[in-house]
Formats: C-alpha cells, sequence, structure tokens
C-alpha cells in the first residue's frame, strides 16, 4: 500500500575539496621525509647533534612565539587605548607580519629539519610581506565570490525566507505590513496591530 508520500532520501554529503582529499596523504610523507632527513643527518654527524638540533630549534621557536605574542598584545592595547582617547579607529598596522611570525615559530618548534626551515623562512620580512599581500587578495576574491553566489546579498536572505508548517510544506512568503495614517503609530489604533495579508 502506498501513502503517495516520496521515499525519504538521504541529504547529500557536501564534497570535499581537493586539498582536503589529499591533506592526509601530504602529512604522511611530510612526516615520513622529516624521519628520513633526520636519520640521514644522525648517519651524517651523531645523534647528539640532531638532538641539539631539534631541542634548538623548540627553544627558538618558544621565543618566536612568546615575542610575537607580546607584540600583538601591545599593539591590540595601543589600538584600543588610541580608540577610547579619541574616539576613532585606529589604523591597522602596515608589518601584519605577527601571523606569519607565529606560524614561523609553530614550525620551528615541530620536530624536523623541513619543518625548522619553513620557520626560518616565514620569519624573513620581505616574504611575510608578500605572503601576507597574497593571502590578501585571496581573502578579497573568497569574499567577492560568496557575495556573487549570493543574489542580492543579506537583504534579498531576508526577503526570501521560508516558512516551515507542521504538515511539512514549505511555502515561501513576504510580510506586508500596511501602516496607518501617517500622525499615528503603528498598533496604536483602536484595532490593535495588524496582521500580515
Amino acid at each position: 500500500m502506498t501513502t503517495g508520500a516520496p521515499p525519504p532520501t538521504q541529504p547529500a554529503r557536501p564534497r570535499r575539496s581537493r586539498v582536503l582529499r589529499f591533506l592526509p596523504l601530504g602529512l604522511a610523507a611530510w612526516l615520513v621525509l622529516e624521519i628520513w632527513l633526520l636519520t640521514v643527518v644522525a648517519g651524517a654527524t651523531s645523534g647528539l647533534t640532531v638532538f641539539l638540533l631539534l631541542v634548538g630549534g623548540l627553544v627558538l621557536g618558544s621565543f618566536v612565539i612568546k615575542r610575537a605574542g607580546r607584540r600583538a598584545f601591545k599593539n591590540l592595547s595601543e589600538a584600543v587605548q588610541q580608540q577610547q582617547q579619541r574616539g576613532v579607529a585606529a589604523t591597522p598596522d602596515s608589518g601584519g607580519g605577527s601571523a606569519l611570525t607565529m606560524l614561523g615559530g609553530l614550525f620551528l618548534i615541530l620536530p624536523g629539519l623541513i619543518s625548522d626551515a619553513v620557520g626560518l623562512l616565514l620569519l624573513v620580512p620581505p616574504l611575510q610581506k608578500v605572503l601576507s599581500r597574497s593571502a590578501e587578495r585571496a581573502f578579497e576574491r573568497k569574499v567577492r565570490a560568496a557575495a556573487a553566489a549570493a543574489p542580492g546579498g543579506l537583504g534579498d536572505a531576508f526577503q526570501q525566507a521560508r516558512m516551515q508548517h507542521p504538515d511539512g510544506k514549505v511555502v515561501q512568503g513576504e510580510v506586508i505590513r500596511e501602516d496607518g495614517p501617517s500622525g499615528s503609530s503603528p498598533g496604536s489604533g483602536p484595532e490593535g496591530p495588524q496582521l500580515p495579508r
């Protein structure tokens, strides 16, 4: 016996991006390469040298992260102080290297020689500027693409709001409010607030 209702369907799973699909494989390859490079360096020198390199990376990375965090907190407190005193928003710091400096310190803390090299490269100021500019451009492209995908923006999103009925039907609707005479406020007349039609 059929009731005329369509069979329930499973919601479609969102497709993962190519980067997320190959990320575990890339991390595994990076880990194997780090271990292999550490064994090559240990074979060429000694285990003590590798240990000192790893400890040095840990200490240097901790110092870099702590210093970048202090600088970011200082910049934030100065901006808040300027805003309170002058009443205007402070201009952002043109350096923009705090996040990349912290990322470089994190790479230095991670055990491995390749991660240490990447961390040291992220601490170079000209490279930080190039990376921050490219990251800003990529972010702006993503925001523009998201704005273009949503027709009309936020106003249309509210305009196209849907109402869910108890019987499961979805009805697209629009609320139309008819205001009374210009002298009276809505809902202050003898008939009370008007319901949408």
